[in-house]
């Protein structure tokens, strides 16, 4: 059988399978909280479910000094820890009430590939998934961690073929994040890569054959994710990020960085008709940008083709909020662009998401860790 131990295990188990999609784990402990980690900030958000309804009971945000984390690699442990520790301090309206977490992964630690495989039984493609890992990703099977998901027959065009989603995670990165957050005093009990949570959280379940291409601007970095339904089937990230926007605003009008933010969060990129000194800063960087967009569509489309077109583009991240940023990329890639709604699958009845919508975009991929942790591990009445 397929191992579905979570990742906790994986100090002592030398099997390297390790869980990342959906599976219930019948348990009366309070469900986990999801933690989301990145270069110069932490994101927790913690979830309840009454009967059809949820709640969100805690979350928070505090921000990581520069250097202790660096391209997802945690550099500064004693200064993550401590982070954490704010974490917890700063989240309301009430307390995080368990220590149970589940943790994002960075993208750029992570390996997602659909493999073609002749059709066979799941004890067979156990099997036949080792070699293909070997074959499609830069490190040898002893150095990751990985999990697999057969997807639909809609997924492949070939006769007598399946397709099949395999994520896999180097060793060292699970590892060290798991001592990390051991150190903080939480209980790991799953990871999983941001764009598997971007995808729970801002794609609705009721559109499960549509194609979506999800981009989420960042702080340091810009990651694409093509999904179709409540599927990745394609990422990437490229070194374009709102920080960069801010900084070329500061040299182009000799604005300190701290100005030139509060001027981009005030005005954003100002006119598009008549281009402000700010839009004039950023421009280059928002033409690489279209320009990257372009290309990940192109070889998705030309080279991939798991769909013909494409139904929806949707943008997240703290970066997402720049006005005037939406209209000018939608115009520049001829594409409509939609204000990504991380609340997309939470059902709040009568209430009112706890986070404003402007805010909403930057807890996508917290929001989708803590759906997973409730889903999976909501007690059985």
């Amino acid at each position: 059988m397929i191992d579905e131990r979570t990742v906790s295990s994986i100090n002592t188990d030398t099997n390297d399978h390790m869980s990342f999609f959906q599976r219930k784990v019948f348990d009366s402990s309070p469900s986990p909280f999801g933690l989301d980690v990145s270069d110069l900030s932490l994101k927790a958000l913690w979830l309840s479910r009454e009967g059809n309804r949820e709640q969100v009971v805690s979350f928070g945000s505090v921000s990581v000094p520069q250097g202790a984390i660096i391209d997802g690699e945690i550099i500064q442990e004693d200064v993550v820890v401590e982070s954490i520790r704010e974490l917890f301090r700063v989240s309301g309206p009430k307390r995080i009430g368990t220590k149970r977490v589940i943790c994002s992964l960075p993208e750029t630690k992570a390996f997602l590939r659909i493999i073609s495989l002749p059709k066979m039984d799941h004890e067979e493609a156990k099997e036949a998934i080792k070699w293909e890992i070997e074959a499609n990703i830069p490190l040898s099977l002893d150095q990751v961690y990985y999990d697999w998901q057969i997807l639909p027959d809609t997924f492949s065009s070939e006769k007598g073929k399946m397709s099949v989603l395999v994520v896999a995670v180097a060793k060292s990165a699970a590892e060290h994040f798991y001592t990390v957050l051991e150190r903080a005093g939480l209980e790991p009990v799953g990871f999983e890569t941001e764009s598997i949570a971007q995808v729970r959280s801002l794609l609705s379940e009721k559109h499960d054959d549509e194609t979506v291409l999800i981009v989420d601007i960042g702080d340091r970095r810009t990651s694409f994710v093509m999904a179709i339904g409540n599927v990745p089937v394609f990422t990437s990230s490229i070194p374009l990020s709102a920080q960069m926007m801010t900084d070329a605003i500061s040299k182009k009008m000799g604005l300190p960085f701290d100005e030139a933010e509060k001027l981009k969060i005030r005005t954003g990129l100002g006119s598009l008709s008549l281009p402000s000194p700010q839009l004039q800063a950023v421009r280059p960087i928002l033409e690489s940008l279209a320009t990257e967009i372009e290309r990940s569509l192109d070889f998705y489309f030309t080279t991939l083709r798991y769909s013909k077109k494409l139904d929806a583009v949707i943008f997240c991240g703290g970066g997402a909020n720049t006005q005037g940023l939406l209209p000018y990329l939608s115009r520049r890639i001829r594409q409509n662009i939609e204000f990504g709604n991380p609340w997309e699958n939470i059902r709040f009845g009568k209430g009112l998401p706890p986070i404003d919508k402007s805010h909403s975009v930057q807890y996508s991929t917290v929001i989708g860790l803590a759906l997973r942790g409730l889903d999976e591990y909501e007690g059985i009445s």
